[in-house]
């Protein structure tokens, strides 16, 4: 008996040795042999980032993002770029990226959580952007296009098709510029989509005059036509060609538009366009330099535009040499409050813009050094229903061309919802406050899917007490503190216009829905600077003109840096028609 208890007692403790060494062979059983592991949390613009740090030796020695929801194009150089910032400074105190700022905060915030989580002492890092690649000085391309947004993407395809050794310079640290964060809903006639939900009325001649007359005929006439013209034939390249795919059985009506034509993309936003712009370039060996500015048009003696000098993000020079010419795509001046002050003094900083941080005319004033033209700089629109807390346009709100209505603060409809979007920004300021509050119902909501499109704003507008669904009309108006009974009188008004079709109020273009049913949805919302028609004087072919009227050699610019074709205000649903179709037009003809 004694002996089975010794031999016993022996086992249990070669068993305790061979546990307690493994134990000791890591901290993490599912890590390597000395290396931790922790998780850590933070908010991005769209939700929570959760990462996964691996320390090994005081060193951050690798970072896994777990799960996330951010926009995928200006998440990549945060989980790219950034990482490689983090890991050389062994730090989350390094700067964000530009352009992603609020996704690169999450991420950083994430990592520190998880070095807290972990309990390391971090050892010193070097300095981040030591590692950057150095360019060759000279570069030497056929076409040089300054941009990488739609127009831009747009000319340079276009351009290697047509045989050119072509570059894109982007100045941002990621591609997409407005085009991506924008909806990506493109206006085009008598489409497949038009035809498919049964929609005949539609024309190239009333295109044309909806546009014309949305400017206040202050439009080139001769621009618009090509636009009205080529929009059908531009939106079939990009499903045909760039494989952007559109919604088959949907379509939005903005306002100023007399019927339906708005194609939308799948997503409800310009990733679809700029992820399946960056797959094309990517097929055609299209070289896109991005955190490359480019600061000056280079001119030979005859005054011909023949390459761009430019600035890579880590300060080095380089030149670009254009043998056949450049393509200034680079967008307008919405994030440059000086700029824009100067033209129009009344949308100073107390204005918030929708527009990318890179928006900030560099296109403009280029060209402008070398004699170019501009035109129509004072107008600058406005998008009536952003984000009161970040000025972000909002795409949940999009149910407005499905029938949602506006109201005051005294819950009282004060415009047609479907008006041009300067007008309606104008009412809106001249509202109790300067905002409005925006209400649909949950019937609106099964045609627009605007929430099911864009969850993440949704949750983040309702978490900011910016959006509330309520079960009620009374809910709703006790919300935001409106008069329960005029609330409820105004859509005891729309209700009863919705069954006559008539809006003796403001005369709905499209028609009031009824809002008899809830649950509802009531949003609060401000203008925002979002457009600047004005821009670089170009010809019918996208050349650019100079002061004197006359072609400048070597120099085309499409999309929102021109200012010849929307006149005082673009309709909705035009600039991506723009972009694309002029966009193209540059790439076809420049170097003939």
């Amino acid at each position: 008996m004694r002996k089975f208890t010794q031999k016993t007692i022996a086992l249990v403790l070669t068993f305790c040795l061979v546990f307690t060494m493994a134990a000791c062979g890591s901290k993490d059983p599912s890590s390597a042999e000395g290396t931790v592991k922790a998780t850590g949390v933070g908010n991005g613009k769209h939700g929570d980032i959760k990462v996964e740090v691996a320390f090994t030796d005081g060193k951050i020695s690798d970072v896994k993002v777990l799960e996330q929801k951010e926009n995928e194009v200006l998440a990549e150089p945060v989980y790219t770029k950034l990482k490689d910032s983090v890991m050389q400074a062994n730090s989350a105190e390094v700067d964000a990226i530009s352009g992603s700022t609020e996704t690169s905060k999450g991420y950083l915030a994430a990592i520190a959580d998880a070095i807290a989580k972990a309990g390391v002492t971090l050892t010193a890092g070097s300095a981040s952007g030591g590692n950057a690649q150095t360019e060759e000085a000279v570069q030497n391309f056929d076409v040089v296009v300054i941009g990488a947004g739609g127009a831009g993407f747009s000319a340079a395809i276009e351009a290697k098709k047509a045989g050119f050794n072509v570059v894109i310079l982007e100045k941002m640290p990621t591609v997409g510029g407005n085009t991506l964060i924008s909806g990506g809903e493109m206006n085009a006639p008598n489409t497949w989509v038009q035809e498919a939900v049964g929609i005949t009325n539609d024309s190239v001649e009333l295109f044309y005059e909806d546009t014309l007359k949305g400017g206040d005929n202050a439009g080139s006439p001769d621009h618009v036509k090509i636009l009205a013209e080529k929009a059908l034939s531009s939106a079939e390249w990009l499903r045909d060609e760039i494989n952007v795919e559109f919604i088959p059985d949907q379509l939005f009506q903005f306002g100023g538009h007399s019927v339906k034509r708005a194609l939308i993309p799948v997503g409800h936003t310009g990733a679809e366009l700029i992820k399946k712009f960056n797959a094309k370039v990517a097929e055609l060996e299209i070289p896109v330099k991005t955190d490359m500015k480019a600061d000056k048009l280079i001119t030979d003696d005859s005054g011909r535009v023949v390459g761009v000098e430019a600035t890579s993000g880590s300060g080095q020079k380089i030149t670009f040499n254009a043998s056949k010419g450049v393509i200034i795509a680079s967008g307008g001046f919405g994030s440059n409050v000086e700029m824009r002050s100067k033209y129009n003094p009344v949308l100073d900083d107390s204005y918030m813009s929708t527009d990318t941080p890179g928006t900030t005319g560099d296109g403009i004033v280029m060209a402008q050094e070398i004699n170019a033209d501009i035109t129509n700089m004072e107008n600058i629109q406005t998008y009536p229903v952003c984000n009161p807390k970040t000025g972000v346009i909002s795409l949940v709100a999009d149910s407005r061309f499905d029938g949602a209505i506006l109201i005051n603060q005294n819950g009282e409809r004060f415009v047609e919802e479907l008006e041009r979007r300067d007008v309606i920004s104008q009412a809106i300021l001249a509202q109790e406050g300067k905002y409005a509050y925006q209400l649909w119902n949950q019937d609106l909501e099964a045609i627009s899917k605007t929430i099911e499109a864009h969850p993440d704003e949704y949750d983040q507008l309702v978490k900011d007490g910016l959006l509330y669904k309520a079960e009620t009309i009374e809910d709703a108006a006790k919300f935001f503190n409106i008069d329960p009974a005029k609330l409820q009188a105004t859509v005891d008004k729309v209700n009863k216009y919705a069954k006559t079709g008539e809006d003796p109020d403001f005369n709905h273009r499209a028609g009031l829905a009824s809002l008899e049913k809830g649950p509802y949805y009531i949003q609060k919302a401000v203008p925002s600077v979002h457009h600047t028609m004005g821009g670089l004087v170009i010809d019918t072919e996208t050349r650019v003109l100079n002061t004197d009227g006359k072609v400048i050699d070597g120099l085309y610019a499409a999309g929102e840096v021109t200012g010849v074709i929307h006149g005082t205000n673009r309709l909705g649903g035009n600039a991506i028609a723009d972009i694309i179709t002029f966009g193209r037009i540059a790439g076809q003809q420049v170097g003939k």
